[in-house]
């Protein structure tokens, strides 16, 4: 019998999108209410590449969060073909720094200062890998000449094996993967590679970008994929395996940056993120292992201490609004004005 009720440790998010300013504040109570913590993406504009960054993003983070709220952003540093060896250092020094990312550039939203040619980055790898600093994967290939639902593949093809091959001891986490082809490769590899899944390439396949019509706000990158692939990251997600866990991607525009001739990648998720878990795992029958997921792999991955608060979820049917505010406008979430089938009812 499918439990209506679950009391679970409370949940980390392992890839969250942010922003800043007052698109921050519009969002940050979200993810706060639900997680203990969130590895923070440094794609910000200018992009967050130092150590003094990160901590000045980190102030604003926590300025901006709901009075008595004890959510710790986790920091990281956008890796550019200038980033200094000696960064690195600072980063692991740092406490407020746990990972670097990986933009191929070009790929997504400001990824614009990305990376190039990955062997121009190869000092600051082995800086990494010897300071043991986890490399967050971006993982898809810009070439124009690839399909784009083919990046992914090429990707791990082109440049992610070599890349465990030349740094076998740095921890790797590729980052909310889509295909059958990255549960493989990561299923195949070493404890200290990892991959984060996002609800809504868990729930979604590529047929809802054209449900009724084209749908912008079903439209993110990497972009959904066929059916197979999406019942090959459920059979990841809820496999026990801890090399895959919890990264919402959870990534708020404004409605009419969405809605427009030429939109902007991503979805927002974190209005309804464990939730949206939660209905993922029902429908595969294995709520049972939605907690090792979201509450355990991830940190022990990270090597950090996993949470010792817990968060109660209900079967609980309720209708998301149609939009929510963000920095002066609004932003359209994910299951816009229908049902969500679990409802957060007890946090800390």
């Amino acid at each position: 019998m499918t439990p209506t009720r679950l009391e679970i440790t409370r949940p980390d998010d392992w890839h969250l999108h942010l922003r800043d300013g007052d698109a921050l504040a519009s969002v940050v109570a979200h993810t706060a209410q639900r997680f203990a913590r969130a590895i923070v993406m440094p794609n910000l504009k200018p992009p967050v590449t130092t150590v003094a960054l990160a901590e000045d993003y980190r102030r604003r983070i926590l300025a901006s969060l709901p009075t008595g709220s004890r959510f710790q952003p986790l920091m990281t540093l956008y890796l550019t073909e200038e980033t200094p060896v000696e960064e690195i250092a600072r980063a692991r020094a740092s406490d407020s720094v746990f990972a670097v990312k990986y933009y191929p550039a070009g790929a997504t939203t400001n990824s614009q200062s990305g990376v190039r040619e990955l062997s121009r980055v190869y000092p600051v790898l082995e800086a990494m890998e010897r300071h043991d600093l986890p490399l967050l994967l971006h993982g898809e290939v810009t070439d124009p000449e690839i399909d784009i639902f083919d990046r992914e593949r090429v990707f791990i093809e082109r440049h992610l094996m070599p890349l465990r091959e030349r740094f076998p001891a740095l921890r790797m986490v590729l980052e909310h993967i889509t295909t059958r082809d990255a549960v493989d490769f990561v299923s195949g590899a070493s404890a200290n590679v990892a991959a984060t899944i996002t609800a809504h390439h868990l729930l979604l396949n590529r047929n809802a970008i054209f449900e009724g019509g084209i749908n912008p706000h079903h439209y993110c990158l990497p972009i959904l994929k066929r059916e197979t692939h999406r019942a090959a990251l459920v059979k990841a997600a809820t496999s026990g395996d801890p090399r895959f866990f919890l990264g919402t991607d959870s990534a708020p525009h404004i409605r009419a940056a969405k809605e427009t001739s030429c939109g902007c990648a991503g979805i927002y998720t974190a209005h309804a993120a464990i939730e949206l878990y939660a209905e993922a795992f029902e429908q595969a029958g294995r709520l049972d292992r939605l907690e090792a997921f979201a509450s355990f792999h991830g940190p022990d991955f990270y090597r950090l201490p996993r949470n010792q608060d817990r968060i109660v979820l209900e079967r609980m049917p309720w209708i998301v609004p149609e939009e929510y505010p963000l920095a002066g406008s609004t932003c359209r979430p994910m299951r816009a004005g229908e049902s969500v089938a679990w409802a957060v009812t007890e946090t800390p």
